[in-house]
């Protein structure tokens, strides 16, 4: 999944990076896909992001940005409040991972990724996976957190193929846009012909679930949180909005 910036890029508007990616910023796991051409990149031959203070001050960045990377962390819980550490009060941390439903789709181990250590959700008080995090939780527990928006976004994903099983053929022709010339235009062919006879007869359901992302799919949640900045004060929400927001400013 190291495209997923740039393909999350594609949806942001400018105010996105007005508003958030702003002054100085770090991309923890960036690879050569940085959140802004500016960015500074954190990767594995950078050190252990999961001991990042090891390498960085705190509070050394306006903006905090990691994509498709807490996952491959053994202490999810342990690594973002390092992370968390670096932003500057009235900061903000802004973090990508992968939806469980959507990506692993009730498979564990990933089938899809084996260094994935843990899966995540936003909603669910329970789960079908061993080792899911709920993360607006998670973020709500660092303090001066003010969670700004979470969603999960699954642009061009098919829900209908959610947790489908496909066999080895099915599955070259659902990747039709990896291949080329005539061989392209006819596995699309055959694909549109076969897709509404395959996903409603389960009897045909056999193989393993496809990876949409490896298309234009988006299968993850997106949260912003803000660092409180020090002398403000903070309440609670009603709980009228319980998954959308842990604290706002007053």
């Amino acid at each position: 999944m190291s495209q997923e910036t740039k393909k999350t890029n594609r949806l942001r508007d400018e105010s996105f990076f007005l508003s958030y990616l702003q002054g100085s910023v770090l991309d923890i796991g960036a690879g050569d896909n940085k959140v802004t051409e500016d960015a500074v990149a954190f990767d594995i031959d950078s050190g252990d992001a999961e001991n990042i203070l090891e390498h960085m001050e705190s509070e050394s960045f306006d903006s905090v940005y990691s994509s498709h990377c807490l996952e491959h962390m053994r202490d999810a819980g342990a690594a973002i409040s390092q992370w968390w550490e670096i932003v500057r009060p009235g900061g903000y941390m802004i973090i990508i991972v992968p939806d469980e439903d959507l990506y692993e789709q009730k498979c564990w181990p990933s089938m899809f990724n084996s260094d994935h250590k843990h899966t995540f959700t936003i909603r669910k008080s329970t789960s079908w996976s061993p080792v899911s995090i709920n993360l607006r939780d998670l973020l709500c527990e660092l303090e001066g957190a003010e969670l700004i928006r979470i969603m999960v976004q699954s642009d061009d994903y098919d829900r209908n193929l959610q947790g489908v099983k496909f066999s080895p053929r099915m599955h070259s022709l659902w990747n039709y846009n990896k291949s080329y010339g005539i061989k392209k235009h006819l596995k699309r062919f055959f694909y549109s012909l076969a897709y509404y006879p395959y996903i409603s007869c389960s009897w045909l359901h056999h193989g393993r679930v496809i990876d949409q992302t490896q298309g234009k799919a988006l299968a993850q949640i997106e949260a912003v949180v803000r660092k409180r900045a020090r002398g403000r004060k903070s309440t609670t929400l009603s709980t009228t909005e319980p998954d959308t927001f842990c604290e706002t400013t007053t």
